[in-house]
């Protein structure tokens, strides 16, 4: 295991690149697969079917095909440096965003987008667990739909979503394992990946180095979520 202290620095390195990735996605994914529920639950049909068509599409497409699009599509039709995608005073924060990596951009796009469709339905699904009675005495006092979504039931659906939600993001964290094959370089797994291919070391010990930095990602939500799901089952 020898290989895990003297590369200590190449798996802190990319351990901080991919929990920049990951935490820049889920809060993509978040935006996104909210914006995507109200749009599945309004009384407005088009952005019913968008939306619809939106989850479909993305749900029952492989994630390689997500970020194939992305990495290849993306930066063709965009611009391969990806200033489209530039946010003001992100780069304070995030300090990978300060490099000009387009495809560290890229793979949060691919992420999000991929991870969104499942944050609307676990949003979806609180929203329906939501008692309908909420809604109507929510209408009976006068307020509109968008007020009775902002005030009444998106945060009881939040609520009632927090531990699926968790397991989303958990997800995306695993998911975001592949996005060093799409030109991301410096992260988790392609910084592995180089060690095996490039510095000759053994496949075992370095994939033991990649899978501990996952694990500290994804472990700590995970004992998270099991409280919170205990709570809630004590509190029914």
């Amino acid at each position: 295991m020898g290989v895990l202290f003297e590369n200590f620095g190449v798996f802190r390195d990319g351990f901080l690149l991919t929990l920049q990735v990951v935490v820049l996605s889920a809060i993509g994914a978040l935006i996104l697969g909210t914006i995507v529920a109200v749009m599945r639950i309004s009384p407005v049909p088009p952005l019913r079917w968008l939306g619809t068509a939106y989850v479909t599409v993305i749900r029952n497409s492989p994630l390689t095909i997500i970020f194939f699009f992305t990495a290849s599509g993306l930066p063709t039709a965009l611009g391969f440096d990806a200033s489209f995608l530039r946010i003001p005073g992100l780069d304070a924060v995030f300090t990978r965003l300060t490099i000009d990596l387009p495809f560290f951009r890229f793979a949060i796009v691919a992420l999000s987008v991929y991870t969104g469709a499942f944050v609307c339905e676990a949003i979806r699904s609180g929203v329906n667990a939501v008692n309908p009675g909420q809604a109507e005495a929510a209408r009976a006092l006068g307020l509109t739909f968008t007020q009775t979504l902002r005030h009444v039931i998106l945060p009881q659906a939040w609520k009632a979503a927090v531990v699926p939600l968790g397991t989303v993001i958990i997800a995306m964290i695993k998911n975001s394992a592949i996005a060093g094959f799409f030109g991301l370089v410096g992260d988790l797994s392609q910084s592995g990946y180089d060690l095996v291919v490039q510095q000759g070391y053994s496949v075992l010990p370095v994939f033991v180095g990649v899978s501990i930095g996952f694990l500290i990602l994804t472990m700590p939500l995970g004992l998270l979520l099991d409280r919170l799901e205990r709570n809630g089952a004590l509190a029914r």
